[in-house]
Order: C-alpha cells, then sequence, then structure tokens
C-alpha cells in the first residue's frame, strides 16, 4: 500500500498506526497508552446488545481480559445484557478515550467463558464486590435501597467465615471479534479510520481505510 501526505506519521501519536497489521497488538498498545493519560477507568467500553424485540440496548461495561480469542467482561446472567446475549449472542463494544482522542468498535459473536475462566477472576475481585454478585439481583425491580443493604447484610453474614465462591449466575462473556475499528481524531475533522475484518472468528485479518 502507497501512501499519500495525507497518511504521514500523525503528530498527535507520534506514529503511523495506519500500517499496523495486527489489530490485537494495535488496541493493547492503545490501551496501555490510556492507562497513562485517562483520569478514571481507561478500560470502561460500551457494549451494545439487542433485546427480544431487536431494540438495541447498550451501557457501560469494563474490559476485564483481552488476548487472541477476544475482549472479556463479567456480569450476572440474569441482568439484561445477560439475558440479551443468551437469546442473541451477538454485540458491539466501543472505546473512548477523550485525553487521546481515539475510539475503538469492535464487532462480533459472542462465547461464554469457562468456569474456570469466571472462577478465576471472582477470586481477584474485592470481598465486598463477591458479596455484591450474590446480593444483587440485577436489573430486576428494587423497592428501596434498604431492601438491598439487607440482602448485601444477609449474605455478608453467610459468608462471614471462609472465601466467598462465584454464584453460579455470575460468569464472563467473551466477544470474539469480525470487525475491529481504529479511529483517531485529525484537523478539521479529517480522521484516521482503519478498519480490521475477517469473515468468521478464525479467518485473516483484512485491513481498509475508511473514509472519514
Amino acid at each position: 500500500m502507497s501512501d499519500s501526505p495525507m497518511e504521514a506519521a500523525n503528530p498527535l501519536t507520534g506514529s503511523d498506526f495506519t500500517q499496523s497489521t495486527e489489530p490485537f497488538r494495535l488496541f493493547s498498545e492503545w490501551l496501555d497508552e490510556a492507562g497513562r493519560t485517562e483520569p478514571n477507568d481507561p478500560n470502561a467500553m460500551t457494549l451494545a446488545t439487542v433485546d427480544e424485540d431487536g431494540l438495541p440496548d447498550a451501557r457501560m461495561v469494563l474490559l476485564k481480559g483481552l488476548d487472541a480469542r477476544g475482549f472479556v467482561f463479567f456480569t450476572n446472567t440474569m441482568s439484561a445484557k445477560g439475558r440479551e446475549l443468551a437469546a442473541t449472542p451477538k454485540a458491539a463494544l466501543v472505546f473512548h478515550w477523550k485525553s487521546l482522542r481515539r475510539q475503538v468498535r469492535v464487532r462480533g459473536p459472542v462465547e461464554q467463558v469457562t468456569d474456570t475462566e469466571a472462577d478465576v477472576y471472582f477470586a481477584t475481585r474485592p470481598r465486598l464486590s463477591q458479596i455484591g454478585a450474590w446480593a444483587s439481583q440485577q436489573s430486576q425491580p428494587l423497592e428501596g435501597r434498604f431492601a438491598f443493604e439487607a440482602a448485601v447484610a444477609a449474605t455478608t453474614a453467610k459468608y462471614a467465615l471462609g472465601s466467598v465462591p462465584r454464584p453460579p449466575h455470575w460468569t464472563g462473556f467473551r466477544i470474539v471479534p469480525t470487525a475491529i475499528e481504529f479511529w483517531h481524531d485529525r484537523p478539521f475533522r479529517l480522521h484516521d479510520r482503519i478498519v480490521f475484518r475477517r469473515p468468521e472468528p478464525t479467518g485473516d485479518w483484512t485491513r481498509t481505510r475508511l473514509y472519514p
């Protein structure tokens, strides 16, 4: 691929990311940079799913795992997103790092992580977060804050001694991308956009530059 003058190294990035050939490596580099510049939660991402009527649903979650298989987050499977992913195991993600003027979009099918993966991550959570995973009926109606605090107190008493086991309804999901788009702000809205696509989760990546 030849580069025009518009494709020269971006002075805001220090290197020309448009020449990258492996999206997971490029994402890891951007995430590392965001970890040094974002004031809060550089691993925050918008997770978009669809409900039973096909209506899009979106919320912020935290990326808790990344490897060559995909992007992992954890949740209560009885939550709205858990139920929606069970019915339609496809999702989209958006990372936005305002400090870097960058965003990444991810799309693909979703799979549940193994019990071992879920157990390992659950064991790293703060104890009160583990308690909350048992006490919260996520996304269900709550008659008042006191009811939730009472559930937390009851669960705390139940697991007063020893470790807190992982609830059977709490696990992780992995988005296995078939498309990853990298966007970087440029002056006058002449932004850089590079999208990596593959026909299936095990296929080879192709790279395409997009108009901004």
